[in-house]
């Protein structure tokens, strides 16, 4: 397994400044993470300091708490594309999947898809701390329906972050050709591998180089053992 490829490597702090966006990006260009993921004020910045690496951009839009009009959403999901983004990591309205408004949600998303084209990866972040399992299954259904390629557990800004059971309902709920990305609290590679067991096919996570640390120290003790 190419761990390095299952992160997003995540600052989203709102305190980050430029150093700590340079830093983000000089370790995504060590590691060769898949992509880095940032507030949208710094893809611009990101973009021009990992020009020509292969490490993508990915910014989130209406966060963290996803209740902006959904037309604000679109624009702001569409200049980031614009200055540089590859991805786009979009909050659901929760307060319209916990009132069950779920048709709302799949018009944002759909909106929000027709704003940045087909070609950009969407992926809607559920913030699953506040939903019930079956808020959480139908919250994916509007995601798949809106034209998303992911749903992704939380924005780590929540009550708690990614848990392996909700992992486990998002993707038996989406099927095995959708995207589920696991954010929040990831820790350690132990982190990271339950919540691939269950069925995350990416991590967000700004532990990402103390995880890769481990998988490193894990290769060379099996290296001395031979």
């Amino acid at each position: 397994m190419e761990y390095n490829k299952l992160f997003d490597h995540t600052n989203l702090n709102p305190w980050a400044s430029l150093q700590d966006i340079r830093k983000l990006c000089d370790e995504a260009r060590e590691f060769g993470f898949y992509s880095v993921c940032v507030n949208p004020y710094y893809v611009p910045a990101a973009k021009k300091l990992l020009e020509g690496t292969g490490v993508k951009i990915t910014a989130v839009v209406g966060f963290p708490l996803g209740s902006c009009n959904p037309k604000a959403m679109a624009f702001e999901a569409k200049q980031a594309v614009k200055d540089g983004a590859d991805e786009i990591d979009m909050v659901q309205n929760i307060s319209m999947a916990r009132a069950h408004n779920y048709e709302f949600n799949v018009r944002t998303v759909a909106m929000v898809r027709k704003a940045i084209g087909k070609n950009i990866v969407l992926k809607v972040i559920l913030e699953n701390c506040y939903l019930t399992s079956e808020e959480i299954k139908n919250s994916c259904i509007a995601a798949v329906q809106g034209g998303a390629d992911f749903v992704k557990t939380s924005t780590g800004f929540g009550s708690y972050g990614a848990k392996a059971d909700d992992v486990k309902l998002m993707r038996d709920t989406v099927g095995p050709d959708f995207g589920v990305k696991a954010a929040g609290g990831i820790h350690t590679l132990q982190d990271a591998m339950s919540m691939v067991a269950a069925g995350a096919n990416r991590i967000g996570c700004s532990r990402s180089v103390a995880i890769m640390n481990e998988v490193n120290g894990n290769k060379s003790k099996k290296k001395k053992k031979k």
